[in-house]
């Protein structure tokens, strides 16, 4: 019969991830009107919980329209193993037969339909089996039979077993945005040359194993921070904006197909202890993407909510919560103001056993045998230069994270965090070891914002905090226990390519005249950064710029920006490039770098700030399965070999006296 329409939800790229230009697609995944999730060529580790959804559409109308509407309820849908005879999906996994969910969505099939606002209206039939898992190594092949002839079919790998935990604890460190050039560029700033040859190096620079990483996404090959995490931790692609699920066509964003991280498995298996910590707000996708199940990245209260108390309702499995998590984004927490149910979120976590700080000073004197919640600020905690620098700025700030009409002033940086949750993490995660993410997340802001001054500080920081590390391991004899993994999730087109005589270039009043004062090549020069300035001492520690106001400062540029003004000399405040016009886009701020020449932008005028770049990113590798991290791999081999090395890779019926539910499969 035909199918009773719902309101119609037009599915913008938040939910069903329609782009632009030639991408505008019904579901991302899904070129057939039967869809499989997760779709072809998806690999899974043994033992690795995920859920399944299939859906029949039945496009209403447009290019696709098909037998009026009606999706077909009767689909069926079956697996098999390396050619064995196929069983039904819920013979095979063992579990109930679901019933068939119905509801409609929308999309625009182009950018003539979307200026027309004449949208492709569909039905969709659906099913979805929650929370199985595979065991044995090999490829299956699952088809789905609708329509009376029409199959869809997706063929399966599951990797091989690892069962031996090679690394006791791992420590992934991801430099948010951060490329092989950005790298460099912050090695000139911070380190000095003789004659060509570096007298010092980053902490990166002296790991012994470099790899590259490819950060496509699964159905677009620009990336964003949500889904190449997701890959980073799960194994498994998603879409733009999306976390530890495959999006699906739902009106929910929440109840996606759902797969199982890292920090879950490792919780589930070993009972090992975890934490995150990050330079962003906690909710941002990187650190929350270690609990988050959700293809709209923005569910920040409902994604806090599932760090502490894991998936509601879907029978999902959960760690009883982070046992370090440090961070910004007090909004979330504060009650009624974004948190979860307007509940209060220090409260919640209080209520759970876990210490509650809000300051630089209470985080060091937290107890390393407690849980411990650290929120800093409101919103991303201000970048490493405006902490130490253009301390000035500061003070203008609103952000207090109790929520009081002032700014946050006792504020720890990435090291200072990073530090305080390993000793919490190895005296809480003792012979079960830890996990431990750690986020620069503003190389990547201040990337999007051109503000590459203070995104190349950030990154520094980051480097600090690595050698740091790797000092306070070998102090707590843990050192050779310990895989530390340093990566990016995505890239900027960022690169250097001379300097710039600022003395000479606002002298200048023409903007062709300004560009003059760009040296190329052997004008270029060298690095004036690693010179004092007179009179002045910035007091920051050898691994940071001497000067971060020189005459010759760097010349650099992103291949994707908007409309904007460009001077190159270091701005005391953060920038702001472009701002709204009277007809909603965006146009050069002439507030921004006054005295820059203009750039014209290279992207849709709706957007204001750059945007990530398809390049690979770099992978640096150090202590146990370091070997692992050689070559050139795609993101997803990030979460295998970090998995393999800790023994993750599990057969049925094994138990390790883990949490959860280690003892379900028996």
């Amino acid at each position: 019969m035909l199918l009773r329409l719902n309101a119609v939800a037009l599915c913008l790229a938040a939910s069903l991830s329609v782009g632009s230009a030639q991408t505008f697609r019904r579901l991302g995944t899904c070129p057939t009107l039967g869809c499989v999730l997760p779709p072809d060529q998806q690999d899974f580790l043994p033992g690795q919980e995920f859920d399944i959804r299939f859906e029949i559409h039945a496009p209403k109308n447009g290019s696709e329209a098909f037998n009026d509407g009606v999706p077909d309820e009767e689909f069926t849908a079956t697996i098999a193993k390396d050619g064995e005879q196929a069983k039904s999906i819920a013979d095979f996994f063992k579990v109930e037969e679901p019933k068939v969910e119905k509801w409609t969505f929308s999309w625009y099939e182009d950018l003539f339909a979307q200026d027309a606002k004449t949208p492709s209206v569909v039905n969709v039939a659906s099913k979805a089996y929650r929370r199985v898992a595979l065991y044995e190594p090999g490829t299956y092949t699952v088809t789905l039979n609708y329509y009376s002839g029409k199959t869809t079919t997706a063929t399966w790998t599951v990797r091989p077993l690892a069962t031996q935990k090679k690394a006791k604890n791992v420590i992934f460190f991801i430099g948010d945005g951060m490329t092989t050039n950005m790298i460099t560029a912050a090695r000139l700033l911070a380190h000095k040359t003789i004659n060509g040859k570096y007298q010092t190096t980053l902490a990166m620079d002296k790991f012994p194993v470099l790899g590259h990483q490819m950060s496509h996404s699964i159905d677009s090959f620009i990336t964003d921070s949500a889904n190449s995490a997701s890959a980073l931790y799960t194994g498994h692609k998603s879409t733009v904006n999306a976390m530890g699920v495959y999006a699906d066509s739902s009106p929910d964003p929440m109840d996606d197909p759902k797969v199982e991280t890292i920090v879950e498995l490792l919780h589930r298996i070993w009972g090992s202890a975890w934490g995150a910590v990050s330079t962003a707000f906690i909710a941002d996708a990187t650190p929350i993407a270690l609990t988050g199940h959700t293809r709209l990245r923005a569910r920040y209260g409902d994604l806090i909510n599932q760090a502490l108390n894991g998936v509601q309702n879907y029978s999902w499995t959960r760690t009883d919560g982070p046992d370090a998590y440090f961070g910004g984004g007090a909004e979330q927490f504060i009650p009624g103001s974004g948190s979860y149910q307007g509940k209060d979120f220090y409260a919640e976590f209080a209520k759970k056993g876990y210490s509650v700080s809000l300051n630089k000073t209470s985080l060091l004197g937290l107890p390393n045998n407690q849980k411990a919640l650290g929120i800093f600020c409101r919103s991303n905690l201000p970048v490493w230069l405006d902490r130490n620098i253009f301390k000035d700025y500061l003070s203008t700030l609103t952000n207090d994270p109790s929520g009081a009409n002032r700014s946050a002033t006792d504020l720890p940086g990435l090291k200072e965090m990073t530090l305080k949750a390993i000793d919490i993490l190895h005296e809480r995660g003792g012979k079960k070891g830890f996990f431990l993410m750690s986020e620069a997340a503003s190389i990547d802001k201040q990337m999007h914002s051109l503000d590459y001054d203070r995104a190349l500080g950030d990154l520094l920081e980051l480097d600090d905090t690595i050698g740091a590390t790797i000092e306070k391991l070998k102090s707590l004899g843990i050192l050779e226990d310990t895989l530390i993994v340093v990566s990016a999730d995505h890239g900027h087109g960022f690169d250097v390519f001379g300097s710039s005589d600022t003395k000479y270039f606002n002298a200048q009043t023409d903007d062709r005249a300004k560009r003059n004062a760009i040296g190329v090549y052997e004008q270029s020069g060298l690095s004036q950064y690693t010179e004092p300035k007179p009179g002045v001492s910035y007091g920051t520690g050898a691994n940071f710029p001497l000067n971060w106001d020189p005459r010759y400062v760097l010349a650099a540029g992103a291949g994707a920006n908007p409309d904007h003004r460009e001077s190159y000399g270091v701005d005391k405040t953060p920038r702001t490039p472009a701002r709204t016009g009277a007809d909603g886009s965006y146009y050069v701020n002439p507030a921004d770098q006054p005295n820059g020449f203009v750039v014209n932008g290279t992207l849709p005028t709706s957007e204001s700030q750059g945007v990530h770049s398809l390049t690979d990113v770099p992978v640096y590798a150090m202590g146990p399965c370091q070997a692992d991290f050689g070559g050139t791999y795609s993101n997803i081999d990030v979460f295998y070999k970090m998995a393999n090395c800790l023994g993750l890779a599990q057969p049925k019926n094994i138990t390790h006296g883990g949490h959860g539910n280690c003892k379900r499969h028996e």
